[in-house]
C-alpha cells in the first residue's frame, strides 16, 4: 500500500483521536484573562496532536514507499475523524458565504477586512457615537480579526462535539470585544459614546437572531460591555506567563517526537498496524 495513503489514515485516526480527546478534556477555565491569553488557550488542545503528527512525519520519512498495509479496522477507526474534518471544512466554507445584510456596523472579509455600515445605523447614532464605533471597528481591521475569528471557529469545529471547545471560543470572543473596546478608548473614543453605539446596534439587530437564546446571550454580553464602558478604563490582568512553559515543552517535544519517529517509527507504527 502507498506510504502516503497509510500516512493519511494514521493521521486521521491518531491525530483525530488526540484532538477530540484533548478538546473534550482540556479544561475550559472560568478564570478570565487577556485576549491574547484566551487566544492561546484556544489552541493548546492541539498541542498533543502536533507531537503525534511529528512522530508520524518521522516515520513516513524513513518508511519505504510500499508501506505495511493499513488494516480495515484502522481505516474504519479513521472514518469518523475524517468526517469531522470534512464537516469542519464545510462549516468554515459556509461561514465565508454568510451574508452581511444583517450587520449594523462590522468588520468583514477574511483576506481584506473592510468596515461595513448600514444606513439605519448611521441614522440612529450621533457623530460622536459613530466615531467611537468606527474606532472600534478599525481596531478589528488592524488586527485582522475576521481571519482570526474564522480560524478560531475552524479549530473549534475540529474538536466537535466537545462542549469545552465551544466554551473556550465564546470566552475568547468576549475577551476580543473587550480588548477592541479598550483599544478604541486608547485612541480617543469616549466610553459612553461607544456604549451608545453598541446599544443602538443592539436595538437595530434584535430581529436578526434566529432564536431567543441567541438574543439573550448577545444582550448579556452587551450589558457587560456597556457597564464596563461607562466606568473608568481598566487594565485586564494578563495570564500569558502560564502558556510559556507549555510552549517551551512543545518546542522540545516536537523535534524529539520526529527523531523518535525517524529512529523507532517503523517498530512503533509497524506493531500498531499489525496489532490493528
Amino acid at each position: 500500500m502507498d506510504r502516503e495513503l497509510v500516512f493519511a489514515v494514521l493521521v486521521a485516526a491518531l491525530c483525530g483521536l488526540v484532538v477530540i480527546a484533548s478538546g473534550w478534556w482540556w479544561p475550559s477555565s472560568s478564570e478570565f484573562g487577556s485576549e491574547r491569553a484566551m487566544w492561546q488557550r484556544l489552541w493548546l488542545p492541539f498541542a498533543p496532536a502536533m507531537v503525534v503528527f511529528a512522530l508520524l512525519c518521522g516515520w513516513a520519512f524513513m518508511e519505504p514507499r510500499d508501506a505495511e498495509p493499513a488494516p480495515m479496522a484502522l481505516m474504519f477507526a479513521a472514518l469518523p475523524f475524517s468526517l469531522i474534518f470534512l464537516r469542519a471544512l464545510w462549516c468554515a466554507t459556509r461561514s465565508l458565504k454568510t451574508a452581511h445584510a444583517r450587520h449594523t456596523i462590522a468588520t468583514v472579509g477574511v483576506l481584506r477586512p473592510k468596515i461595513v455600515v448600514s444606513d439605519a445605523f448611521m441614522s440612529a447614532v450621533d457623530a460622536n457615537a459613530m466615531c467611537a464605533a468606527m474606532e472600534h471597528e478599525r481596531a478589528h481591521q488592524r488586527r485582522r480579526d475576521p481571519m482570526r475569528i474564522w480560524l478560531a471557529q475552524l479549530g473549534t469545529e475540529l474538536q466537535w462535539p466537545a462542549p469545552a471547545a465551544a466554551s473556550r471560543l465564546q470566552q475568547w470572543k468576549r475577551a476580543l470585544e473587550l480588548a477592541r473596546d479598550d483599544e478604541a478608548r486608547d485612541r480617543g473614543a469616549a466610553g459612553p459614546d461607544l456604549a451608545a453605539a453598541i446599544l443602538a446596534s443592539l436595538r437595530l439587530s434584535q430581529q436578526t437572531f434566529a432564536d431567543a437564546a441567541a438574543r439573550l446571550a448577545e444582550e448579556a454580553s452587551i450589558k457587560e460591555r456597556v457597564m464596563r464602558l461607562l466606568g473608568p478604563q481598566r487594565i485586564e490582568a494578563s495570564a500569558e506567563h502560564r502558556v510559556g512553559p507549555i510552549l517551551f515543552v512543545l518546542a522540545v517535544a516536537i523535534p524529539l517526537a520526529m527523531l523518535i519517529g525517524l529512529e523507532f517509527g517503523e517498530r512503533i507504527i509497524g506493531s500498531l498496524l499489525i496489532g490493528a
